[in-house]
């Protein structure tokens, strides 16, 4: 019998989850996302077609799979639709017959986003965390403030006034005293807001109910990198949700039992988007070559990835914290053409030799790598079927993996495309 699936990026997101949940769901009869916004984009290359999502689940590509948007999301109603729009453009059905949002998902409002650009903009410097400016912050600050407009007060017309006017009171303060910007009504907001109101109201549902009455396995889906969950990633430069497996079962309205095959996405080598520290970053050639070699541009902003070797310390960390029963390593064929390649196996911090990262605020910045060199290969891997067809030494490469982080590498990806992938 299918396991249900919790699949999360083990590093700081980027590490290509798309692809992975794109190839599992074919097994599975639902696909739940279960965290994050459209600040995360998703990019499948499909018989060379490429599509990127930011919201809706991977599954939806698959006919007959089911695909949920849980609790733990916050969505953005526009953005949403034109992934509906753009699907549907390609013969994808996506009705609510095969597509919910969970009615306790929080959505992202105009002055979100309008908050969320204004104080980036406020900041200087190093200051500065690199949010997308999609209001994912804001949306997440309301949900704790208990002010937050969740998808189910569409349902209730004169709620949602209420509660768009109640959350103005105190932005409209920010909007002048602070940020020196014009402010803004509940009435626009609410006309604004008025073409998705509708439109929206079919899909909402019980996911709760969906997932307890699923026939089948389900894959949960998260969005981001375990380094940038709220309380476990590197503290300020984090996303505004927690990353880590466990919040699967929070963001999805199931218990954590229902959580059996955890899978980490490892890239194998390391990148960031965005400011925070970095300690294997390579501002050289060899980073340059990452960069290009692995198309490293972000699928939701188009900024740059800053690339790196892998990170065995960072990684050490995720393990410990979402206990994967597995590792699904991807772009293993970007390494090619390089003559030696470093891992870090441990961290310098204040005279010690650290194997974890330390959790002190900006204490990341601090540290030392320190490296172990093993050999490359030239060797074009991107038609390999099989591990016993990788060369030696991307061999070597792996076993060495799985040695320092005792988890076996159950899935390899050798390229962008979905038959670019196979299992141990």
């Amino acid at each position: 019998m299918a396991k249900n699936i919790v699949i999360f990026g083990s590093q700081w997101g980027d590490e290509g989850k798309g692809k992975i949940v794109d190839i599992l769901a074919e097994e599975c009869s639902a696909v739940v996302r279960f965290q994050g916004g459209n600040n995360a984009g998703h990019t499948l290359v499909v018989n060379g077609e490429k599509s990127i999502l930011h919201l809706i689940p991977s599954g939806i590509l698959h006919e007959n799979k089911k695909c949920y948007i849980g609790n733990g999301v916050v969505l953005d109603p526009f953005v949403f639709f034109k992934e509906i729009d753009n699907l549907s453009l390609c013969g994808i059905d996506t009705s609510p017959k095969r597509l919910g949002i969970s009615n306790k998902t929080h959505v992202i409002m105009p002055y979100h986003c309008k908050l969320d650009a204004a104080r980036e903009a406020a900041k200087t410097g190093s200051n500065k965390i690199g949010t997308t400016g999609r209001g994912i912050g804001p949306c997440y600050e309301d949900k704790m403030h208990r002010c937050g407009i969740r998808a189910s007060d569409f349902k209730d017309i004169a709620l949602l006034k209420e509660k768009i006017a109640e959350s103005l009171v105190e932005k409209n303060i920010l909007f002048k005293a602070l940020y020196n910007t014009e402010p803004m009504q509940a009435d626009e907001v609410y006309e604004i807001l008025k073409p998705v109101i509708e439109r929206i109201i079919p899909y909402l549902c019980d996911v709760s109910s969906a997932i307890e009455n699923m026939d089948g396995a389900i894959l949960f889906e998260g969005a981001q990198g375990i380094h940038l969950d709220i309380d476990h990633g590197t503290y300020p430069f984090v996303t505004s949700s927690n990353t880590v497996s466990a919040c699967a079962a929070i963001g999805s309205g199931c218990a954590p039992s229902d959580l059996e095959r955890m899978l980490a996405i490892v890239k194998a080598y390391t990148t960031r988007v965005g400011g925070g520290p970095f300690p294997t970053e390579l501002m050289d050639e060899t980073g340059s070559f990452l960069q290009n070699a692995g198309g490293e541009f972000g699928s939701t902003t188009g900024r740059a990835r800053r690339c790196g070797w892998l990170d065995l310390v960072i990684l050490r960390e995720s393990v410990r914290l979402c206990g994967p029963t597995e590792l699904v390593l991807t772009k293993l064929d970007v390494l090619s053409g390089l003559k030696e390649i470093q891992i870090c196996v441990a961290y310098e911090y204040k005279g010690e030799q650290l194997q974890y990262p330390p959790q002190e605020q900006n204490a990341l910045a601090e540290v030392k790598p320190v490296y172990e060199t093993l050999a490359g290969w030239e060797e074009d891997i991107s038609s390999c079927k099989s591990r016993a067809e990788l060369p030696e030494n991307t061999q070597k490469y792996l076993a060495r993996i799985e040695e320092l982080l005792g988890v076996p590498i159950g899935m390899i990806s050798v390229g962008p495309d979905r038959i670019q992938t196979f299992t141990k």
